[in-house]
């Protein structure tokens, strides 16, 4: 108890080595995603690729495609969007894009583990990381709508490079690629998506889908 009950207790003093440590509790917290296991493969290896090297590998491929995007994007924003989007595994752990799940009740864990991981960090950058997250989510602007085309080709990619390992492992159809993947590359970029339906073609020519 406060020696001086009738006086509000002094405010904790900010210095640069306290919000240092923040950071770096953030920083060895995120590193919690490394666990998280994925449904795909990486091309050549007989493991599953974790959430981290997903995020990672989804960044550069927005990087590498922006180019196509259908209108001049803050390329900042999409690749800090896509480094963050699925911190909150960390909490709840990664589903199939495919799976029956309740998406109300999966968002509304996902945002209570992005705010309880980016809590960690001062205050005002834990709310900019928050709110990214949840522009991402919505798919409001054309930044989040690529950055979710992105986030669904990247998968797709893996998938039609290891003869469908998930897809097939998963019992997940062609249109269900088509209807709960596809569809999202289409509109956050449209040039992607053409290729992508061609591909999809062949891969079902050859025998890549479940069930």
């Amino acid at each position: 108890m406060s020696p001086f009950p009738n006086q509000h207790e002094a405010p904790a003093v900010t210095t640069p080595f306290s919000v240092l440590q923040k950071q770096i509790d953030f920083i060895l917290e995120i590193d919690k995603l490394k666990s998280v296991l994925r449904k795909t493969k990486p091309v050549g290896l007989d493991r599953y690729e974790n959430s981290a090297e997903h995020s990672w590998q989804v960044a550069l491929l927005a990087l590498t495609m922006a180019e196509h995007a259908p209108v001049k994007l803050d390329l900042d924003k999409v690749i800090r969007m896509l480094l963050i989007h699925d911190l909150g595994e960390i909490d709840t752990g990664d589903v199939i894009v495919y799976a029956a799940t309740d998406n109300a009740e999966r968002e509304a864990e996902e945002l209570a583990a992005m705010r309880r991981i980016c809590g960690l960090l001062p205050e005002q950058q834990a709310a900019g990381l928050v709110e990214l997250w949840q522009e991402f989510e919505a798919r409001q602007s054309a930044e989040a709508r690529f950055a979710r085309a992105m986030d669904r080709l990247m998968p797709i990619l893996l998938n039609l490079n290891r003869q469908g390992q998930s897809w097939r492992e998963n019992g997940v159809s062609k249109q269900q690629v088509v209807s709960m993947a596809a569809s999202k590359v289409s509109d956050g970029c449209p040039l992607a998506g053409e290729w992508l339906l061609q591909a999809l073609d062949r891969a079902e020519a050859q025998g890549f889908f479940g069930a």
